[in-house]
């Protein structure tokens, strides 16, 4: 899978920050991102491993809009946990950030091995229907998760919207902001949201 990283990817660190795009983009998409993280955390930004087109790339393909292929969601989801074990040393919890497809990405990570992962944030995303792996776990632990939308987006379809106004408080300890004006997109306003929750809910101890 390709990656862009950060300068400091290789230096011990206790969380490292994955960077997931949405349907049709990249792994250059989310990289202005890293200006949220706190200061030290390293990052990486995944490539999705299906090409649509010259530039842009899914991590699965779109069949109902909002219902995604259960087989294909679990195949990129193991494709993005074969990475993260080749990349990271198991001590060290991920930090997913998806935006859109991507966001639902990062809520897989979470629903299949929680304890490896840390503060996710979903941008404009939603979770997938039906019984996860770990989801009884989560309703049992509630890990801090942040959950951003635009009052304006109508990309995602709406019974997922839905689906998961109604599993996240269940899941996890929510952070669930809505920006007036914003469609499917992120802006300054969410970008301050999301650096503030991870300075409060990620590990300190980074490197200098």
């Amino acid at each position: 899978m390709t990656a862009i990283v950060s300068d400091d990817w290789e230096q011990p660190a206790p969380a490292a920050a994955l960077f997931l795009h949405g349907y049709g983009s990249n792994e250059r998409d989310l990289v202005a991102l890293a200006s949220a993280l706190p200061e030290g955390m390293p990052w990486a930004s995944l490539r999705a491993p299906i090409e649509l087109a010259p530039g842009g790339y899914a991590w699965f393909r779109i069949v109902t809009p909002g219902h995604p292929d259960q087989d294909a969601l679990d195949a990129a989801t193991a494709a993005i946990w074969s990475w993260a074990d080749a990349a990271l040393p198991t001590s060290t919890r991920i930090v997913p950030i998806g935006f859109s497809q991507g966001g639902l990405m990062a809520t897989q990570l979470l629903r299949t091995a929680p304890e490896r992962v840390l503060a996710p944030v979903v941008l404009g995303g939603f979770v997938a229907a039906g019984e996860q792996k770990a989801d009884a776990v989560l309703r049992a632990t509630r890990p801090a998760m942040f959950l951003g939308r635009g009052e304006q987006d109508r990309v995602i379809a709406s019974d997922a919207v839905v689906r998961t106004d109604a599993w996240a408080p269940e899941h996890t300890e929510l952070e669930d902001r809505r920006y007036p004006g914003l469609g499917h997109g992120i802006d300054a306003r969410e970008l301050a949201d999301v650096q503030a929750f991870l300075a409060r809910e990620t590990e300190t101890g980074f490197p200098a």
